[in-house]
C-alpha cells in the first residue's frame, strides 16, 4: 500500500548508491581473502567481507524495498541506517558503530514488516517478519561479540525467508493447498530451530539448518509458479530461469551442509555459505532487479537476451569455485571466486545499459 508520505526517488538514490559501493567494497574484500591483491583502503576490511554484503548492500536494498512499500518516511530510517552502517565499517570507523547501525536498521525493519503483518495477516507475510527478526537476531549476536561465523546462520535465515515470503506471496496465483502450506510452516520452524543449533556449536555444525534448507528448497521448486512461466517467452522466462536456478543452488548448499559431521573452513564452509548466499540470493536478485529496481527508482529496466550472460557466469563461476573447495584446490577456488565478481560485474552493466537503451529509444 503507497501513500502520500512516501519519499520521493531523488531521496531514494543515494541509499542505493551506498548499497553498490558496499557490495563493490564487499567483494573486493572477498577477493583479497582468496589471495587477489585487491587495491582496498585497508587489509582491515577483509574481515567484514559478510557484513558488506549482507548488512551493507543486502540490508539495505530489502529494507528500501520494504520501506517503498508501506510508504511511510520513517520507515526509511531502515535503508538509512544500514547504508551507514556499511559506509562506516567502509572508512574505517570502529567496527562497533557500523554493527549499531546495522542492528538499528534491523530493529526498525522488524517494525516495518510487523505493520505489514498486521495489515495482511498471512503465511507470507509471517514469513517476511520472521526473515527480519532473523536479521536482528544475528546482528544482536554480532554486536554482543559473537563470530561472523556463529551469526551467519541468522543472516542465512533472514535472507532464505525474505526470498521464500516474497515468492510465497506470488504464489497466490498458484495457491499451495492446506497440507502444503503446514509442511512450508513446518520447515520453516525447523529452519530457525537450526540457525539456534547452528550458533550454540562450536564446531560449525549446520546439519539441521541444511536439512530445513534442502527441504525449503524441494518445497519451492515444487509450489513456484516459475516450473509452468519457464515455458514462456521474454522477461517472463529469464525470471523463471533465475528462480529455479537459484532453488537448485539452495538444495546443493543443502546438501554440503548434511554431507559431513562438521564443515571445513575454507572448503566445504566456503562451499555451503557461497551455495546459498551467491548461488542462491544472487540468482533471485538478477531475477527479481527488472521489478525490484523501477519500484524503487522509478527506471524502467526492459529485457533482453543478454540478461542471461550474468546468471550463466555466476553458474559457471560458483562450479569453479566449488570443485577448488572440494578439490583442496586454494588456486581453482580463488579464480572461481574471482569468476563470481566478474558475474556480478556484468550483472550491473547488464542493468545500466538496459536502464540506458530504454531512455535512448524514448527519445
Amino acid at each position: 500500500m503507497m501513500s502520500n508520505q512516501n519519499l520521493s526517488v531523488p531521496y531514494r538514490i543515494p541509499m542505493l548508491v551506498v548499497a553498490f559501493i558496499c557490495i563493490a567494497f564487499g567483494i573486493g574484500s572477498g577477493l583479497l581473502r582468496l589471495g587477489w591483491n585487491f587495491p582496498l583502503p585497508s587489509t582491515s576490511l577483509v574481515v567484514f567481507h559478510g557484513p558488506l554484503m549482507v548488512c551493507g548492500f543486502l540490508g539495505t536494498v530489502i529494507a528500501l524495498e520494504r520501506a517503498v512499500a508501506i510508504g511511510q518516511r520513517w520507515a526509511y530510517l531502515g535503508p538509512l541506517s544500514a547504508a551507514l552502517g556499511g559506509l562506516s565499517l567502509i572508512v574505517g570507523l570502529p567496527w562497533l558503530i557500523g554493527a549499531v547501525l546495522v542492528t538499528i536498521a534491523s530493529a526498525i525493519l522488524c517494525i516495518t514488516t510487523m505493520q505489514i503483518f498486521i495489515r495482511q495477516r498471512a503465511i507470507f507475510t509471517l514469513t517476511l517478519l520472521l526473515g527480519s527478526i532473523s536479521w536482528l537476531l544475528g546482528n544482536i549476536l554480532w554486536l554482543g561479540g559473537l563470530s561472523i561465523t556463529q551469526v551467519a546462520p541468522w543472516w542465512i535465515g533472514f535472507l532464505v525467508l525474505t526470498i521464500a515470503g516474497e515468492r510465497l506471496e506470488l504464489s497466490r496465483f498458484l495457491p499451495p493447498s492446506i497440507s502444503s502450506r503446514i509442511i512450508f510452516m513446518l520447515i520453516i520452524t525447523l529452519l530457525l530451530i537450526g540457525a539456534v543449533l547452528a550458533t550454540l556449536s562450536k564446531d560449525l555444525n549446520v546439519q539441521v539448518l541444511s536439512a530445513a534448507l534442502l527441504a525449503l528448497a524441494f518445497w519451492l521448486l515444487n509450489q513456484d509458479v516459475a516450473r509452468h512461466t519457464i515455458k514462456q517467452k521474454g522477461l517472463t522466462r529469464f525470471i523463471a530461469a533465475c528462480l529455479i536456478s537459484g532453488y537448485v543452488w539452495l538444495l546443493i548448499g543443502g546438501l554440503v551442509g548434511l554431507l559431513p559431521l562438521q564443515l571445513i573452513p575454507g572448503s566445504s564452509y566456503d562451499a555451503f555459505l557461497h551455495a546459498i548466499l551467491v548461488g542462491f540470493v544472487f540468482s533471485m536478485i538478477f531475477g527479481h532487479a527488472p521489478i525490484i529496481f523501477p519500484a524503487v527508482a522509478k527506471v524502467k529496466i526492459p529485457y533482453h537476451p543478454t540478461f542471461y550472460l550474468p546468471l550463466i557466469a555466476l553458474h559457471g563461476s560458483l562450479i569453479v569455485r566449488i570443485a577448488g573447495d572440494f578439490l583442496l584446490d586454494p588456486v581453482c577456488r580463488s579464480i572461481g571466486g574471482a569468476l563470481n565478481a566478474i558475474a556480478l560485474l556484468l550483472f550491473v552493466l547488464s542493468t545500466v545499459s538496459a536502464i540506458i537503451r530504454n531512455k535512448r529509444q524514448k527519445t
